[in-house]
């Protein structure tokens, strides 16, 4: 379970995350949308312990973040937005050091870096340099990065940028397979895939929660998602001062 608990991050006196509460339960997959700058990426680093939060919570799989911090990243596996470095590595190297950090075995961790590299189709490039390859190609391998250790909990901010169309519907199917037994929170802008991908969505504007619902309630208001996406995120009101 991914738990945010009245989560608060403010960089000056910008609110980045306002008092965010929602929940992402076992065998679900729920989307994060919101405008740019609506507190997405910030709320998600804050689950992930990347970010402190000012006030409130964020709790994995039952783990208080701040104060159980090695069980509760344990549980989760993060993949960043736009995420890069490590260009001089292999795939293979770059999961065989995540591998070692998150305490997995060299037997348990090549097995792990086959298992999802066949699940990614990313097994012919595991030995070419990350710098050398595609960014779609780099997305597959930070994203098995995420699941390396099994985790019980995925926070996936954009997990299918960089991706052509017929690579993010192989995806989604992968992502819907490993769900059954999964709580996984994703970030996009793209509605369609939240669509199709998601159970349950929770818009933010403003650094506020301003909708927690399932998919087919929200469509079922307004129509469909788009609708409900530009009445709630680009139409919130200011949050109070």
């Amino acid at each position: 379970m991914i738990e945010a608990e009245h989560l608060a991050k403010a960089y000056g006196r910008v609110a980045a995350a306002d008092d965010v509460v929602f929940k992402v339960e076992p065998g679900t997959i729920v989307g994060l949308l919101g405008l740019n700058g609506a507190g997405k990426s910030t709320t998600m680093r804050l689950l992930c312990g990347a970010l402190v939060p000012d006030r409130g919570s964020a709790r994995i799989a039952g783990h208080c973040v701040a104060t159980d911090r090695r069980r509760a990243l344990a549980n989760v596996g993060y993949l960043p937005e736009a995420a890069q470095g490590f260009q001089d590595l292999s795939p293979r190297e770059f999961l065989a050091s995540i591998g070692g950090t998150r305490g997995l075995g060299a037997k348990q961790c090549a097995e792990a870096t086959e298992r999802y590299a066949a699940d990614l189709n990313l097994t012919a490039h595991l030995d070419s340099q990350l710098g050398n390859l595609s960014k779609g190609w780099r997305q597959r391998a930070w994203l098995a990065q995420a699941m390396l250790h099994d985790p019980a909990a995925l926070v996936l901010d954009e997990p299918t940028d960089g991706l052509d169309p017929a690579e993010k519907v192989s995806m989604r199917a992968f992502l819907r397979r490993i769900a059954a037994d999964k709580a996984i929170l994703v970030s996009t802008h793209i509605l369609e895939e939240a669509e199709a991908l998601c159970d349950r969505i929770v818009v933010m504007a403003r650094g506020r929660v301003v909708a927690d619902a399932r998919l087919d309630a929200l469509i079922a208001q307004h129509g469909s998602l788009a609708t409900a996406f530009a009445k709630l995120a680009v139409a919130a009101p200011p949050a109070p001062t």
